[in-house]
Order: structure tokens, then C-alpha cells, then sequence
């Protein structure tokens, strides 16, 4: 497991707002070391998370730090930027670094409209961080229980669609991260992560 990987299934597992061993959490992972998950622990606390705990007696997340994956409409991502951009222009310093970093983090994972306007807060970098990355214990879970799922992606127009789907393995080519699937009609496709918007079983 990619340590990017490890480190978002530890937040997920913290999630539930229990104190959890470092030994426990190793043996989840697939049976990494107790001395990884120390290192990986000092780097999530390092970055801001609000975990609390320490070697020998176990860690536990304070407050809630993430977000379901959410789908907006358009008149959605429109309010929520004008609100973002309206904040950023703010007096209240600390509230304006919040905002654009804030923003930073949605433009990360929201597919880039066709013409983005000069002072647009957002920074579009749709394939820095695809929003399929939260998606993944869903999409691991399908395929190991072998079950369909109506899965809303990206087509080729940038619109989102949902399609019934059954995710059979992932993959990676050129550097891009695919989910091979198999179609109602009983076809194989091959969908780039940074496509997938929604999976629902």
C-alpha cells in the first residue's frame, strides 16, 4: 500500500472517535510496522490534523476533518464560490487564508468548468487530487463483493452521468490510475479515477 493510500485509511479509521492502538491500526493496514504507523501518526498531527495520543497508549481524532463526497449543481458550486471569494476579499485575515485555502482544496477535486473567469478563486488541478481517492474503500468493497453499482462519471462533453457498473480491478497506465469495470452490456471499460464523481451500491 502507497503511503498516501495508508494515510487516508488512518484517518478513516480515526473517523469513529476512538482511541485506537498503534498495534491494532498496524495489523488493519495489512501488517505494517508499529514504527510506520508512529511516523505516519507524527505526519498527520504534523499537518494539522486534530489527533491526540502517543506511543504505548494509542491516538484518537478529536474533531471531524473530511467531508462525504458531495454533488453539487451548478447554482451550488456557483453560491459556494461567490461566498469563498466574498470571504477572501475580507478583512478578517485569518478567514481570508481559510477561504483560499479552502478553495484550493475544492478546485483540487471539482471538474473545471469550460472557461474559468480571470478572478476566479478556485484553482482548478482536477488531476492532482480526483475525487475517486475517497471513493476507493467503496470501490474495493464492490469489487471484493462482487456487486453492481450505479457509478456518476464524467463523459467526454465534462457533464456528469451515471452509469450501472461492475467494478472488477484497478489499474494504472501511462502514470493514470483506471478502474476496469464491466458494462450492463457486458462489455470492459477502462475509467481514469480523476472521471469518477459518485459510487453508490
Amino acid at each position: 500500500m502507497q503511503r498516501t493510500d495508508r494515510l487516508f485509511e488512518l484517518v478513516q479509521t480515526l473517523r469513529d472517535g476512538r482511541l485506537h492502538r498503534a498495534a491494532d491500526l498496524a495489523a488493519d493496514l495489512g501488517g505494517v510496522s508499529v514504527r510506520t504507523i508512529w511516523r505516519d501518526m507524527a505526519t498527520l498531527i504534523a499537518s494539522g490534523m486534530p489527533i491526540e495520543g502517543e506511543r504505548g497508549v494509542g491516538y484518537v481524532l478529536r474533531a471531524p476533518t473530511t467531508l462525504p463526497p458531495l454533488m453539487l449543481t451548478t447554482a451550488e458550486m456557483e453560491a459556494l464560490r461567490e461566498g469563498l471569494r466574498q470571504v477572501a476579499l475580507g478583512a478578517d485575515d485569518t478567514l481570508s487564508r481559510a477561504a483560499r485555502s479552502l478553495a484550493a482544496k475544492i478546485g483540487a477535486v471539482a471538474p473545471a468548468p469550460q472557461t474559468v473567469e480571470t478572478d476566479d478563486i478556485f484553482t482548478f488541478t482536477r488531476n492532482a487530487t480526483p475525487p475517486a481517492e475517497a471513493l476507493l474503500p467503496s470501490l474495493r468493497a464492490a469489487m471484493a463483493d462482487q456487486v453492481w453499482c450505479q457509478i456518476t462519471l464524467l463523459d467526454s462533453a465534462e457533464q456528469p452521468q451515471r452509469e450501472r457498473l461492475l467494478p472488477l480491478r484497478l489499474t494504472k497506465s501511462q502514470d493514470q490510475r483506471l478502474l476496469v469495470a464491466r458494462t450492463a452490456s457486458g462489455e470492459t471499460r477502462k475509467i481514469g479515477l480523476d472521471r469518477i464523481l459518485a459510487v453508490e451500491r
